[in-house]
């Protein structure tokens, strides 16, 4: 199993990314899956998660980025992507993305998979 992020980089505040989450050994869409970041010095953040159950989808999105930050899949292309507008400075950090081996473990934020990460910067 592989997850791999993309997409990140060095942006202005206001200024928009799209990250990018890309598996292999595993279809996305029959996973929980997420965005977390880590900023230095600081824990690990859940920033959003997306699963599918019955034909139906479920995304939740943190508190601290609610209404800036979406989280979608593409299953043609078994990516994840976090869509990010209105970049603030805080925004800084390494994004990861990860799967979950079941839905139980994904709403206990215990994910079985993980990518490298991506680094974001938001200068101000």
């Amino acid at each position: 199993v592989q997850l791999v992020e993309s997409g990140g980089g060095l942006v202005q505040a206001g200024g928009s990314l799209r990250l990018s989450c890309t598996a292999s050994g595993l279809t996305l869409g029959f996973y929980p899956v997420a965005w977390f970041r880590q900023a230095p010095g600081r824990e690990r953040e859940f920033v959003a998660a997306f699963r599918r159950n019955n034909g139906n989808t479920y995304r939740t999105i943190g508190d601290s980025v609610m209404g800036r930050f979406t989280i979608s899949e593409d299953n043609t292309k078994n990516t994840l992507y976090l869509q990010i507008h209105n970049l603030k400075p805080e925004d800084t950090a390494v994004y990861y993305c990860g799967a979950s081996s079941s839905w139980i473990r994904a709403s206990r934020q215990e994910y079985d998979y993980w990518g490298q990460g991506t680094q974001v910067t938001v200068s101000s």
